[in-house]
């Protein structure tokens, strides 16, 4: 019988060894998508305990502490830090066969070199010997930043955030990069119109452009697209329901604009798609015309708890995977309308539901155009699905339907600062994969070196060339 999270822990053959210790195990980390807060990265933040640091925010854990019948109290409640925990550590050893138990007992070990299993009758000497640790300047955020190689990072930013810890940061000297991203997700979300409104009066602030009409509010958009460019941003990230690929004319968006900020009357379900559609097409634009790559992140249905949501807000664990209809035609449509004018930018997309896979897989290649390797991309197992079976399936399916090799690979997509791991999980099912073709006759023994750089490609390569970085 096998330890547990041993070194060739997910490794089943000696090629698949070869490969993550020869060619990945030692590549830095380029996490181009993640939600960490770059105000605790300007301040360098040192966490008061491990509860902050791994519990904080983190709706993944929420789920499972809910589903063991834990009390909201010590989930987003007022209970120490110690009690939560302690939940945590009660609710583990019920977490066997979900990742997080793969990763809680990754993270213990990478981070605070602890190697025996988290549960209850463990608890208080993991919590004290973290805690201990955490008192360290090498355990600031920098600190475990720098501890995982880290080499670039792309934060989540709203288009009116000032930006102001990203430039604290860049001028501290600090050397992994910290980089904005562009996520105007809030300046499209027309069908809340009390929210937009004041998103319009923010705005207004942000760029000293009084706005009356669309042309307005379009400028005072770009003037801020402009304003993160000049802060380093290589990067957009779209967190959409769908492909916004409804039909429009101009004078059909000016009366739409009209209707919200002037406080006329609400709009139909039909004019709030044609907004979208239409800030959709004109921000691929705008990143195209600066070389950005964009991100299309789809098909959540959020906030499905009414109660909960009234009680702790968004973000909180109660989101999951939507059945999104007819995304195949709006997600040709809308890249056929940027690729007809010559200004479709490098894309990524990512899917919620795994019924999708192949769906994108093979939608990518009709607008991939030869100017760049792998331009158009299918991005790594998202959210529910960046587990094992998730990570797998993803890149099975990409083989079979383009070009495993140029594949961008992994990201944490976290706002935790112990979330890197998370590349070693990647990397290491990765090279398993490749492994197992290898020891199964599947792909040739003899193209060791070629499979130790796909390895490495997709593991840093891939991506530090895709984004420019």
């Amino acid at each position: 019988m096998k330890n547990f999270i041993h070194e060739d822990f997910l490794l089943q053959t000696e090629t698949a060894k070869n490969l993550y210790h020869k060619h990945a195990e030692v590549l830095p980390i380029i996490d181009y998508h993640c939600h960490l807060n770059p105000k605790e990265i300007a301040e360098n933040h040192q966490f008061k305990s491990i509860t902050e640091l791994w519990l904080g925010g983190d709706h993944y854990k929420w789920r499972l502490l809910r589903a063991n019948g834990v009390d909201e109290k010590y989930i987003t409640g007022d209970a120490t830090d110690w009690e939560k925990f302690e939940k945590w550590a009660e609710t583990i050893p019920y977490t066997m066969r979900n990742p997080m138990y793969h990763w809680t007992h990754l993270e213990l070990k990478r981070v605070f070199n602890i190697d025996i299993l988290f549960r209850p009758d463990t608890a208080l000497e993991i919590y004290d010997k973290a805690n201990e640790m955490l008192q360290k300047p090498e355990f600031s955020a920098r600190g475990l930043m720098k501890r995982f190689k880290v080499e670039v990072v792309c934060t989540t930013d709203d288009p009116i955030d000032t930006l102001e810890y990203h430039r604290q940061i860049k001028e501290s000297g600090f050397d992994i990069k910290v980089l904005p991203t562009w996520r105007p997700d809030k300046s499209m979300a027309v069908e809340n119109v009390e929210n937009f409104r004041i998103y319009i009066d923010n705005l207004i602030e942000a760029t000293d452009i009084k706005i009356s009409n669309f042309d307005d509010y379009l400028s005072a958009i770009t003037k801020r697209h402009d304003y993160f460019q000049e802060n380093g941003c290589k990067l957009a990230d779209h967190g959409i329901d769908n492909f916004y690929s409804e039909p429009y004319n101009d004078d059909e968006i000016n009366q739409i604009f009209d209707k919200v900020y002037n406080k006329k009357e609400n709009l139909t379900d039909e004019e709030v798609l044609k907004f979208k559609s239409k800030m959709l097409h004109e921000n691929a634009l705008l990143n195209h015309a600066k070389g950005w790559v964009q991100q299309f992140h789809y098909g959540a249905i959020r906030n499905n708890n009414s109660r909960m949501f009234k009680m702790i807000g968004p973000d909180a664990g109660y989101d999951s995977m939507n059945d999104v209809s007819n995304v195949a035609r709006s997600m040709s449509c809308f890249f056929d309308a940027l690729e007809s004018k010559n200004k479709l930018a490098k894309s990524l997309i990512y899917n919620l539901n795994p019924r999708d896979n192949y769906l994108i897989a093979s939608m990518i290649a009709n607008f991939q155009d030869g100017t760049v390797p792998g331009k158009i991309q299918f991005g790594s197992g998202w959210w529910f699905l960046d587990q094992k079976d998730g990570m797998e399936d993803q890149m099975n399916i990409l083989s079979t339907q383009g070009l495993l090799s140029r594949f961008v690979g992994m990201l944490t997509d976290s706002r935790s600062f112990v979330s890197y791991p998370r590349h070693e999980y990647f990397r290491r099912i990765l090279c398993n994969l490749i492994g197992n073709d290898v020891e199964n006759g599947l792909l040739p023994s003899s193209e060791m070196d070629f499979l130790g750089k796909m390895v490495e490609g997709i593991c840093y390569y891939n991506a530090k060339d895709y984004f420019s970085f």
